[in-house]
């Protein structure tokens, strides 16, 4: 059976430097996102979304174990663009003026069609309310700036900054959509063990 890992094979866009920030080209990826918006510790909308995201994706990787030929992979970490209408809102905290899409990317073996039948299994083994607002979707990031952020995800204001400092001295400036990838399980990591690839798309 064929497997794959391709947290090790974009090694550069999982394991940035922990607390130095670096410049890396994003290529086009595949994802299977669901957006929303409000504070994701309060939201019951975001539970739901990531819910969602996780039974389909898992569906898939066991689909593609399955087919007529078989390859394994490892679940990919969840991630998630940020935004407002105030940008200043990240760096200062406010989440309830955020605005969200969480996604998980997907390897080249999954297929519009073989999630399509995962989102259908999905739904008939437990009630989520987020799978219709599921898509399939490719996108490029290009030219990024990236650091990894050790700790709670309260505490990622000083990390943020440090990444836009970056970008300024650089010669960039931010566009896009603030990203993270969360490379911790929160219910199973100390907070100040959480990992977090803290990600935002430069340009001239």
């Amino acid at each position: 059976m064929q497997k794959l890992d391709l947290v090790k094979e974009f090694g550069d866009l999982y394991r940035p430097p922990a607390q130095q920030p670096v410049l890396v080209q994003v290529p086009q990826l595949a994802f299977l996102m669901v957006d929303g918006a409000g504070d994701p510790n309060t939201s019951p909308e975001y539970v739901q979304a990531v819910e969602a995201l996780y039974a389909v994706s898992y569906g898939a990787k066991f689909a593609a174990k399955r087919g007529s030929e078989p390859v394994d992979y490892r679940v990919l970490p969840l991630e998630g663009l940020w935004w407002s209408e105030d940008m200043a809102d990240f760096p200062e905290g406010r989440r309830d003026t955020w605005s969200w899409t969480m996604l998980i990317a997907q390897p080249p073996v999954v297929t519009a069609t073989l999630l399509g039948q995962a989102v259908a299994e999905a739904g008939r083994k437990k009630d989520l309310p987020a799978l219709g607002r599921l898509r399939f979707e490719r996108f490029a990031e290009g030219l990024c700036a990236q650091i990894m952020h050790v700790g709670p995800y309260a505490a990622e204001g000083p990390t943020i900054q440090k990444l836009h400092a970056f970008i300024a001295e650089q010669g960039y400036a931010r566009r896009g959509k603030h990203h993270e990838i969360y490379l911790g399980d929160p219910r199973r990591t100390a907070p100040e063990r959480l990992k977090t690839v803290i990600r935002q798309p430069v340009g001239s």
